[in-house]
């Protein structure tokens, strides 16, 4: 499944750049080092990889003005690498579009896990079972349209901007709508992990679909959260 992916490692630090570059590379991946987010920009466009680790401390750019700036055109998962572990950066790190979040010092094991994790969860939703019915593959929820099989959403006829976690965690929610999940039962599902993951991650993403799908999103018809268990995605006709 792994062999020969693409990742993009943006680190500044040549010790810490080349230690996860021979860690992933030994282990089926292709990795290559940018030191500053200007090559990134550039490398990102000839490389086109399908996995970034992205470290917020950048000689030349903020790394999460970088993250935004990626995001603006390109939807591949990225992974912020930071030696500052505040709520403040993690929720404003995923606020513009990261996928995933890992305080430095970090293993090299769970960091392979975690790309494991992520592109594992794409190729899946990309490629929907047999089993999977047509109806389930585009879903109508009032001006919304959900095509799990094309990978993506619209409202109103209008294409939505989403990033990777954001369609797997829309997919999720609308798959099963109208059952209660818990923050922890989501990030399991969506991110596959609960031991080092972060619930806030997932306020912070109902808060950003919210945002994009919704005429009112402090008033949602969707994406609905039920007081002390957790959020449901479904449609009061």
């Amino acid at each position: 499944m792994n062999r020969h992916r693409k990742i993009l490692i943006i680190e500044d630090d040549r010790d810490i750049s080349r230690i996860i570059k021979d860690y992933v590379d030994n282990n089926g991946f292709e990795a290559t080092i940018a030191g500053n987010g200007k090559d990134a920009l550039y490398l990102i466009e000839l490389l086109k990889p399908e996995f970034i680790i992205l470290d917020i401390m950048l000689p030349d750019i903020d790394g999460i003005e970088l993250c935004r700036q990626i995001r603006e055109n390109n939807n591949v998962p990225i992974l912020i690498l930071s030696a500052r572990g505040s709520d403040t950066d993690k929720v404003l790190g995923l606020g513009f579009g990261a996928d995933d979040y890992m305080t430095k010092p970090f293993s090299l094991t769970e960091l392979l896990a975690r790309i494991k994790s992520n592109l594992r969860r794409i190729e899946s939703l990309i490629s929907a079972p047999s089993k999977q019915s047509e109806s389930e593959d585009i879903m109508h929820f009032g001006t919304i349209t959900i095509d799990r099989k094309g990978y993506k959403v619209t409202n109103k006829g209008n294409e939505v901007s989403l990033t990777a976690k954001e369609l797997e965690l829309l997919f999720f929610l609308s798959r099963h709508r109208n059952q209660v999940f818990a923050k922890s039962q989501l990030l399991d599902a969506v991110w596959g992990y609960t031991t080092y993951g972060d619930e806030s991650t997932i306020t912070v993403y109902i808060r950003r679909l919210r945002e994009k799908l919704e005429d009112d999103p402090s008033n949602p018809m969707y994406i609905k959260t039920v007081r002390g268990i957790g959020y449901k995605f479904s449609l009061d006709e």
